[in-house]
C-alpha cells in the first residue's frame, strides 16, 4: 500500500524553525493546534507522535503520542491529559516522556535538540491493549496508515 504525503502546519511554528515556548516544558506546555491540508476523504482517524530526534541516549524519544482522532482537517490546541480524550471523540494517549499527556521539549539548558511531529491518517480507528506505546501503534496501524506527513522544530 502506497501511503501518501500528509501536509499540515503547526500553529505559530514553520517547518524547521523554533518551537514557540508555550508548547514547551519550559512553558505553558500545552500542545498545539494542527491544521490539515491535504486530508485523504478515506481518512477516518488521525494519530500524531512528538519525539526528540537529537536526543543523546536515545536515537528518537517519544514524547507524546495521541491516536484514534476523529478524522477532520484541524485539530485544536491543549489537549487534555488522560486516557481517553472525550472532548477528541474519545481519542486515546499513550506512553511516552508524557504519561497519557502532551509533554513538549524541555531539553537540558544550553542544548538545541530536534523535535518531529509526525502525523498519520488512517482508514480506521487503532486498538492497544495494556501499555500502549508508540511501537505498539506502528505495528499495529501497519496496513492502515492512508497518509503521513511531518513538522520538524527545534528548541533549546
Amino acid at each position: 500500500m502506497d501511503i501518501d504525503n500528509l501536509i499540515f502546519e503547526c500553529s505559530g511554528m514553520k517547518n524547521g524553525e523554533k518551537i514557540p515556548v508555550v508548547n514547551t516544558g519550559r512553558g505553558q506546555d500545552i500542545s498545539p493546534e494542527f491544521i490539515i491540508k491535504n486530508l485523504s476523504s478515506h481518512a477516518k482517524t488521525l494519530a500524531i507522535i512528538l519525539e526528540d530526534i537529537k536526543h543523546p541516549l536515545f536515537k528518537e524519544f517519544t514524547h507524546w503520542f495521541i491516536w484514534n482522532i476523529p478524522a477532520s482537517e484541524k485539530v485544536e490546541a491543549a489537549i487534555p491529559s488522560g486516557k481517553v480524550v472525550p472532548g477528541l471523540g474519545n481519542a486515546r494517549q499513550g506512553i511516552g516522556y508524557g504519561w497519557y499527556k502532551y509533554a513538549g521539549p524541555k531539553p537540558p539548558k544550553g542544548k538545541q535538540h530536534l523535535y518531529r511531529f509526525t502525523m498519520y491518517a488512517l482508514d480506521r480507528e487503532i486498538d492497544l491493549k495494556g501499555f500502549p506505546i508508540k511501537s505498539f501503534f506502528i505495528k499495529k496501524a501497519k496496513g492502515h496508515i492512508i497518509q503521513q506527513g511531518s513538522i520538524v522544530g527545534n528548541y533549546e
